[in-house]
């Protein structure tokens, strides 16, 4: 028979990874609409965060066990990864949460050329921004901690529905306070573990109220995504469900709703392309942009 893993554990919640997802390939994961226009930025609330001092960090990371050894040295040291054009351009993302304006952020519509099923054109629509505000209530409690060793700096998130307002899905911008080697070391932990395709670590949606998403709630996860960045101190993710409020008893992650021949009422609804969908294009438009304003810097 095969042995059981070791269990893993954070505080007092189980992290141990089901033997069902260990192995499998990672995925690629307020106020109502009245509240944003073209002009309005996400604003900083309360004071400005200290600077993080190399050794604090390594603190954090030890006292949480989700990063190792090796990458508490390198943290030490405080060396980065890559050329310094690269350095500038993941911490110039880190500080975008504040500086760019919701439309460019969040569109008011996406595209999807393609994107649903059978190839199959899509057209989101953006419903609601919420403020931006700290992880404390935006993800379940497993999934808090195991975002923790990270650091949540700033959230930030919106719904968008499709064209025929059966589906909505909230997409979310996690910005951290990690370095380049924190962030790997998470992704990592994510791929090698398969925490990404776990039930018990879905997203949390946006639920705005006076919207088609209003009763889109914990019970009404339909189907998900989570990718870690590399190249920027982020976490994207979305979450889909149905518009109608009905509950969903068996979500999918999203890259098995995807998958030809799925008979899920999430993959049939075509919720694993809506979730996916709209996160790859929500993290193309924020590489664009971190590209954008570290060239800007450049040539300054």
């Amino acid at each position: 028979m095969p042995s059981t893993p070791p269990r893993r554990s954070v505080g007092s919640v189980d992290l141990t990874p089901r033997p069902e997802t260990v192995g499998r390939p990672f995925v690629r994961l307020a106020r109502p609409e009245h509240y944003d226009d073209r002009t309005t930025l996400l604003r900083p609330i309360g004071s400005r965060l200290k600077p993080r001092t190399a050794a604090a960090a390594a603190c954090v990371v030890l006292g949480l066990g989700l990063i190792g050894g090796a990458t508490t040295g390198s943290m030490l040291t405080g060396d980065d990864d890559g050329p310094p054009s690269v350095q500038a351009a993941y911490r110039e993302a880190g500080q975008l949460w504040h500086g760019v304006p919701v439309d460019r952020l969040f569109p008011r519509t996406l595209k999807g050329e393609g994107a649903g099923p059978g190839r199959a054109d899509r057209t989101w629509t953006r419903i609601a921004v919420a403020p931006d505000s700290t992880c404390a209530h935006a993800f379940d409690p497993l999934l808090h901690k195991a975002l923790r060793s990270a650091g949540c700096l700033r959230l930030l998130r919106a719904t968008y529905t499709d064209a025929t307002q059966s589906n909505v899905t909230t997409v979310g911008l996690m910005f951290t306070k990690a370095d380049a080697e924190a962030t790997k070391a998470l992704r990592s932990r994510f791929l090698e573990q398969g925490l990404d395709r776990r039930e018990d670590l879905m997203p949390r949606p946006y639920a705005a109220k006076g919207t088609v998403a209003e009763g889109f709630g914990d019970r009404q996860r339909a189907s998900w995504t989570i990718n870690i960045l590399t190249d920027a101190p982020v976490v994207v993710y979305a979450v889909s469900g149905f518009a109608d409020g009905r509950s969903v008893s068996e979500p999918q992650p999203a890259a098995d709703a995807m998958k030809s021949g799925s008979t899920s009422a999430p993959a049939q609804a075509g919720l694993g392309h809506d979730a996916q969908g709209i996160a790859d294009r929500i993290e193309r438009d924020l590489r664009k942009t971190v590209k954008k304003s570290a060239d800007r810097d450049t040539e300054q």
